[in-house]
């Protein structure tokens, strides 16, 4: 596959504070192997043939920092526009995607793509954004993801189970979730003037917002996203194996 003729931004989200983590340092800069994880993030994208610039969303006051110490030292020169995130995930993906639309990405992505993805999300990798790409140019909302390889039980608020789903059906989603850049970015629009629902991903504002079914296409089980002490031990076992 050659390079894509729609333009393809990637917002990456990197302005967690990763409270769960239990650390001081939030943990897309926790290091593994000497590098931050933040870095194999960026490094995944600036590599890929599908990805033309990066939209880097950062806590507030972080963005000096992140400038010198993560984009200048590892040379990630696709990183067009470093800008501060919000309160929740889903005003750090607005802030990303109003830096597309007011042109701080290398030239117009209009017509194009864009990738939000979690920073924290280290693994993945150039196969998952073919098939992410070839995904959204057919269905023009995708979100990656696997199948459930656990029952799932849907629970009442006294956690008794009142349903089991059909494992088949049952997939847990992760990033890159992959959008026409005029659909999300309108999505977004509508909900941030409205403010009506609770957002838990992108797709849930395509879905509700915008009336359009999501299609799920299969990512990786090591597309794992960092959030936990445990998730650092997986993850340098990931690494070692990566050096084989």
């Amino acid at each position: 596959m050659n390079k894509p003729g729609k333009h393809c931004t990637a917002i990456v989200l990197s302005a967690g504070e990763g409270k769960r983590m239990g650390s001081a340092v939030q943990k897309q800069y926790i290091e593994l192997e000497g590098k931050p994880v933040i870095y194999y993030t960026l490094r995944a994208f600036q590599l890929s043939e599908i990805i033309d610039d990066i939209v880097l969303v950062v806590g507030g006051g972080q963005e000096q920092f992140v400038k010198e110490q993560i984009i200048e030292k590892y040379h990630f020169t696709k990183v067009a526009a470093i800008v501060a995130g919000g309160a929740e995930r889903y005003d750090s993906v607005w802030q990303g995607l109003k830096a597309i639309r007011d042109g701080k990405v290398k030239r117009a992505a209009d017509g194009g793509y864009v990738f939000i993805h979690d920073g924290a999300r280290m693994f993945v990798d150039e196969g998952i954004l073919r098939r992410g790409y070839e995904t959204a140019v057919k269905y023009r909302a995708c979100v990656a993801g696997m199948p459930s390889k656990d029952t799932v039980k849907i629970v009442d608020e006294d956690a008794f189970a009142v349903q089991t789903p059909k494992r088949r059906f049952v997939w847990t989603v992760q990033t890159p979730q992959i959008f026409e850049i005029s659909l999300i970015t309108e999505a977004y629009n509508r909900l941030m003037r409205e403010q009506c629902i609770e957002v838990t991903d992108d797709a849930m504002v395509v879905e509700q917002m915008m009336k359009l079914p999501v299609k799920l296409f299969e990512a990786s089980y090591e597309n794992i996203k960092i959030t936990t002490p445990e998730d650092l031990e997986i993850a340098k076992g990931f690494l070692k194996k990566m050096e084989k």
